[in-house]
């Protein structure tokens, strides 16, 4: 049977998802829901014009869905996570309802909060910081929502991620993409430190694989599968070797972001997430491998992808 499908949020996670969709070949209905029109929306997909804010409007894009991708990003500032998230949360949720249709929320590991261990899906939410704690509150939301028989929705949590034409993270525009121009690296980060990174490709596929899931699948987090874990040098060093060049980085020490965070809004921003960092972060994604697939696309073919599509910009 042909579904319809409401993707909410084209960055690259949801672009990935729509084009792992339409390369089914079998005619679902897709819709991409945000504010702006994507200027490279492909034939084929709809639009909707959507602020998650306004619960109207979350509504009409929602209706006559069978699933929902929540796969939206805010600014990158508390303030703005605060007031936006909760509210978006509780508007797809209903609109969810409303349509009878299942969500998956492509979610990130910040609820966890700082660990010593690998983290694992039964970690309890945690009330740290407060962009971990925004996390924590609509984590809260989604699974209420559930277990009170409102929505089916499950979560999908991924790391720091890279990827074709993916330039806001620790390894884009300053890291691998400076490569492919044959520039000097920059991190903000150790970039020493043992941390695991997903490939953009690979969330959208882990997407697919809940979309096709079982009921029985929903109502909890899953983690996506990620290459084994490695050091930012690491990953930027097969950048560097693939181009035939010696890699050239520099790196800001993570003792200075309280102090850069005085005149750098987004330097302040990341003072609260110095956990990630300051020690090995790793993802235990056993129970996704053992349920769905455990061959996670290799740095090696991921840095090659990502190089040719910055080079090809």
């Amino acid at each position: 049977m042909r579904q319809t499908y409401v993707i909410f949020g084209y960055g690259p996670v949801g672009q990935s998802i729509v084009h792992q969709l339409l390369a089914r070949g079998t005619g679902e209905t897709i819709r991409v829901a945000q504010r702006t029109r994507p200027a490279d929306l492909p034939v084929g997909v709809t639009f909707q014009s959507c602020d998650m804010r306004d619960a109207a409007a979350v509504a009409t894009a929602c209706e006559g869905a069978d699933q929902i991708v929540l796969a939206v990003g805010f600014a990158y500032q508390s303030t703005t996570w605060a007031s936006h998230w909760p509210a978006a949360m509780a508007h797809v949720l209903a609109g969810a309802q409303r349509a009878g249709a299942r969500l998956i929320f492509v979610d990130n590991l910040y609820l966890y909060g700082p660990q010593t261990r690998p983290l694992v899906e039964t970690m309890p939410p945690m009330d740290y910081g407060r962009k971990p704690a925004v996390r924590a509150a609509i984590t809260r939301q989604w699974l209420a929502a559930h277990h009170e028989g409102k929505v089916r929705v499950t979560a999908l949590r991924a790391p720091d991620f890279y990827g074709p034409g993916v330039k806001q993270s620790h390894l884009g525009e300053l890291g691998l993409a400076a490569i492919a121009q044959g520039k000097k690296a920059m991190l903000i980060v150790d970039p020493d430190q043992p941390h695991d990174f997903a490939y953009v490709p690979d969330i959208g596929r882990a997407v697919m694989s809940l979309l096709d899931a079982d009921d029985s699948d929903f109502g909890q987090a899953w983690h996506v599968p990620s290459a084994p874990t490695t050091s930012p040098r690491a990953i930027l060093d097969i950048a560097a070797r693939q181009l035939n060049q010696t890699l050239k980085l520099t790196s800001l020490p993570m003792a200075w972001l309280p102090i850069l965070g005085l005149v750098h809004p987004m330097m302040r921003e990341m003072v609260e997430m110095r956990f990630q960092w300051d020690r090995p972060y790793q993802v235990d994604c056993k129970k996704f491998e053992t349920r769905f697939w455990a061959d996670p696309t290799s740095f090696e073919r991921g840095v090659q992808e990502t190089l040719k599509s910055f080079q090809s910009q």
